[in-house]
Formats: C-alpha cells, sequence, structure tokens
C-alpha cells in the first residue's frame, strides 16, 4: 500500500488508529539548566541578603523620615527634617572628621604592617608556618574579647601598661581619656594586621618568580625589586585592602568596648578623640532614643562610603595593575 492509499483511508475513517500516547518533553538546554542550579545553589544566599539586609536598610530609610523613637506609637513624618538638622550638627561634623583622620591614619599603618609581616613570613625560615599561625591568631579574636583584653591592658589603676612604666619610674597614664585614647584605638587595628598578611602573603606567592631573578640578575637590589616589581603586581591586593579597611574603619565599634562605661548613657562620656561617627550614631540611637535622626547618619555614611570608594577607585585607575595572561585577552 502506497503513502497516498494509507492517506485516503485515513481520511475515510476520520483518524489513524493510534499507537500509543505520544508525549513530547520540553527541550532544556545546558546553559538554562546551569543557571537553575546557581539560582538553587544561591537561593539561600539571596533569601538571607534580602530578609537580613535589603529589608532593614530599606526600613531604616524610612524611620530617617519620622521621629519614630523606638518605644511611642505616636510618631511623625518629617520629610527631610532629620537630614536638615544632620547637616547643621555640629556634633555630626565632628565625628566626621575624627573618623576621617582615624581612617587616613590606621588605614596605612594597618596596610604596611600586614605587608611587612608578609614579606617576612615568605621567607625560606625554620618554623616558618609557626609564626604564619602565631601573628594569624589575633585575627580570629572576637572583636569583644579584644576590646576587653585592651581595656584591662589599658586600665589607668590596674593596667600592665602602666605597671612597665612604673618600673622605670613613669606615672601612670591615663590611656583610655584623652589624648592617649586615640593611640590606643590604633594599636586595636594593628593587633589584627594579621588578616592583612595573610591575603599579602598570598599576593606575594602569586608573582612570578622569573621577574624577581631577573631583576636579580641585572643587578637590582632587594628595595628596588620590591618597590619596581612586587608593589606594582601586589596593586590589586592593595587597591582591596584599602577599600575595605576604609570601609571597615568607619564602621568601627572598638570606642564602645573601650569605653570606661559601655552603657548606653556612658557612650556620650567616651573621649573626644575617639567619638567616632558610630559612637554617634550609637548614642542618637540608644541614649538619646532618637531612631529617625540615627538612620538618617546611617543613610549618609552608607553614600559617603559610596563616594569614598568611586574616589578610591578613580584615583588609583592609572596605578593598579593586573597580571593578566595575554593569551586570555583573545
Amino acid at each position: 500500500m502506497t503513502v497516498d492509499q494509507i492517506a485516503s483511508v485515513t481520511d475515510r475513517r476520520g483518524s489513524a488508529p493510534a499507537a500509543g500516547p505520544v508525549t513530547s518533553r520540553p527541550h532544556t538546554s545546558i546553559a538554562t539548566r546551569r543557571h537553575r542550579a546557581f539560582y538553587m545553589f544561591a537561593s539561600p544566599w539571596i533569601i538571607g541578603f534580602a530578609l537580613l539586609t535589603i529589608a532593614p536598610m530599606a526600613y531604616a530609610l524610612w524611620l530617617s523620615f519620622t521621629t519614630f523613637d523606638g518605644i511611642s506609637p505616636r510618631w511623625h513624618y518629617v520629610g527631610f527634617g532629620n537630614y536638615r538638622e544632620l547637616f547643621s550638627d555640629a556634633q555630626t561634623w565632628k565625628s566626621l572628621g575624627r573618623t576621617g583622620l582615624f581612617a587616613i591614619t590606621s588605614v596605612p599603618l594597618s596596610i604596611i604592617a600586614g605587608l611587612g609581616l608578609a614579606v617576612l613570613v615568605n621567607r625560606p625560615l625554620k618554623a616558618r608556618g609557626l609564626f604564619r599561625t602565631l601573628l594569624y591568631l589575633p585575627a580570629v579574636v572576637p572583636p569583644v574579647g579584644a576590646g576587653i583584653a585592651f581595656k584591662q591592658l589599658f586600665d589607668q589603676n590596674s593596667g600592665a601598661a602602666n605597671g612597665v612604666l612604673n618600673l622605670f619610674g613613669i606615672d601612670a597614664l591615663g590611656w583610655l581619656a584623652d589624648p592617649y585614647a586615640r593611640y590606643v584605638l590604633i594599636m586595636t587595628v594593628l593587633w589584627t594586621a594579621g588578616n592583612i598578611m595573610i591575603i599579602s602573603l598570598a599576593g606575594l606567592q602569586d608573582i612570578p618568580r622569573e621577574l624577581l631573578e631577573a631583576a636579580r640578575i641585572d643587578g637590582a637590589s632587594a628595595w628596588r625589586s620590591f618597590r619596581s616589581i612586587t608593589v606594582p603586581l601586589l596593586s590589586p591586593v592593595l587597591l582591596f585592602q584599602t577599600v575595605t579597611g576604609v570601609i571597615a574603619s568607619v564602621q568601627t565599634i572598638m570606642p564602645l568596648l573601650l569605653a570606661p562605661d559601655s552603657t548606653p548613657a556612658g557612650i556620650t562620656a567616651l573621649p573626644q578623640s575617639n567619638y567616632l561617627y558610630m559612637m554617634h550614631v550609637f548614642a542618637e540611637y540608644f541614649a538619646f532614643g532618637r531612631y529617625g535622626y540615627a538612620s538618617a547618619l546611617l543613610w549618609v555614611l552608607f553614600v559617603l562610603i559610596l563616594v569614598a570608594t568611586g574616589l578610591i577607585f578613580k584615583a588609583t585607575s592609572g596605578v593598579v595593575f593586573y597580571n593578566v595572561d595575554p593569551e586570555a585577552k583573545k
């Protein structure tokens, strides 16, 4: 029977005999399956980011336009009133200036200290792994524990720092009061230089040894090789440490842990040199109950961090070098 004959028979009978159910599966490309797998594995983080970051930020933004005090149901919408008050508040500008000075001082010192330690432990020394572990240990100490330890260490009456000074006949100093409180705060930052050391060490080990060997054969000194080869190739790592260091320095809570009285009311009695921007925010939140005004302070800080980060990237665009394989550009 020919095909035409089968078609004619099918037309007369209405339909051909069913050979069984025919199902078709939708075609799913490999890329689509990979995308689904990615979002499935990333969904816990995405949900957590939305609930624990985006939602609180949106709530704080709404609070910044109100007079909410955290307790009373009687609050008022004031529009940009909190922001207008913020820019006319002398304490806000003073705390912001101290925070900027602290960031300018502590970030370069911590990067230099971390890089110096990384260069030291990158050398072929005996027990090098032990030294790396010991230098990194302070970085894993919780900030609360480190704050309490420094508070006891520099206590004016029973601290070990004044005990050492007494051995040399020097009178006890008020380390946690002005003008010495700022130096103790910087010491707490340098205490965690091991974290920067680990990142710098990874960057040092990624530098091709052939370049350093060629410089040595050409007669370059160790300092010249470090300045002309190591630092330029390490510039992406230094940029990363600068950006994260600035962000961390403007959000530091260590002055709160070093305060003689860490209660919300006692935070206003902090040494003026350690009354940073976040301490001002903390005081407005918990000492004065001005949730709306404090939320406005936080949002201004968020914008300032974005601006500072953009300026850092802009200023370093011509001095940061990325070690990219020429074949990878094709």
